[in-house]
């Protein structure tokens, strides 16, 4: 599933396409994905000007000029591609072409913008991604959004605030960090990473890193910079376009060449003079990847 630096990386493609234009027509080609469609989803939508993209957690959101917000998940396999005069614009490098089966192509946006006209296109093989409507002044208050803890992208992730969930936690760390309650966006495969780069066990308690007047270890510290670290260069190299997840323009990221951990069970860990090999375990039902060796 992509994570929050796929979603970065969507957002920040579909930007320049999106933000000023108009939609003047929407295709909606089916009448759900995972969940139903709203109701009169594009009579609501066309014909109103987008005034902003935004990101909060793993959801793109889409602002209109009447202020109505549309929430969008990509779930497993959902991608969101721009066409711009017939032509899918893919410049730079890639590793493969994005998927050219229009049968998966659920939801068309015809915009006019300053620059012409464009088609935003989202498609998804597996249907696992949605949409949903809700208005400006609900959004912190809509049920996907309401309890969602910080962004590991801004200054609200810092160890004191880790220190005030992790205080008394007997949780293994991972389970810890991927608490969206806690920390919102921040997923499997950068929970691994994170950990590797702080030489922290996933297996170790939450609490073992504060103190008892509450306050965090040093190795907590060490731990919310790496966390940050991580989903920096993620953003930065264009999310890892693990599986289906391509980016707006149709290009791939190159992130998950440079994992450390995550997905190399029984391989070398790359931590100079360790020594040690990369586990795989599973916790709460998810793949856990690891050097014993070095993670304490």
């Amino acid at each position: 599933m992509p994570e929050l630096p796929e979603v970065e990386t969507v957002r920040r493609g579909l930007q320049p396409a999106m933000e000023g234009a108009v939609v003047e027509r929407v295709e909606q080609r089916r009448a759900d994905l995972r969940f139903p469609f709203p109701d009169n989803f594009a009579a609501r939508i066309e014909g109103r000007r987008v005034t902003r993209l935004k990101r909060r957690a793993k959801y793109l959101l889409i602002g209109f000029d009447d202020g109505a917000v549309l929430i969008s998940h990509l779930g497993m396999s959902g991608s969101y591609y721009v066409d711009s005069s017939g032509t899918v614009n893919t410049p730079g490098d890639f590793h493969h072409d994005r998927s050219k089966n229009e049968r998966h192509d659920h939801v068309v946006f015809h915009l006019a913008g300053s620059s012409g006209s464009a088609r935003v296109v989202y498609n998804d093989p597996r249907r696992f991604g949605f949409m949903l409507l809700t208005d400006t002044d609900g959004l912190d208050a809509h049920p996907l959004i309401r309890d969602l803890g910080v962004e590991p992208t801004g200054n609200a992730l810092n160890a004191a605030h880790l220190a005030n969930h992790f205080a008394g936690k007997k949780a293994p760390l991972k389970a810890a960090l991927l608490d969206q309650k806690i920390i919102a966006g921040l997923g499997n495969i950068y929970v691994c990473e994170a950990l590797w780069q702080a030489r922290l066990s996933p297996r170790r308690a939450a609490g073992s890193l504060v103190t008892a007047d509450g306050a965090p270890v040093k190795r907590l510290e060490e731990l919310t910079r790496c966390v940050r670290s991580v989903i920096a260069a993620a953003i930065e190299a264009g999310g890892s376009s693990l599986r289906d997840h391509r980016l707006a323009d149709g290009t791939l990221g190159y992130f998950q060449h440079s994992f450390n951990t995550y997905d190399r069970e029984a391989e070398p860990c790359r931590r100079e003079g360790c020594g040690g090999k990369i586990r795989r375990i599973v916790q709460t039902g998810r793949s856990t990847f690891y050097c014993p060796a070095c993670q304490r």
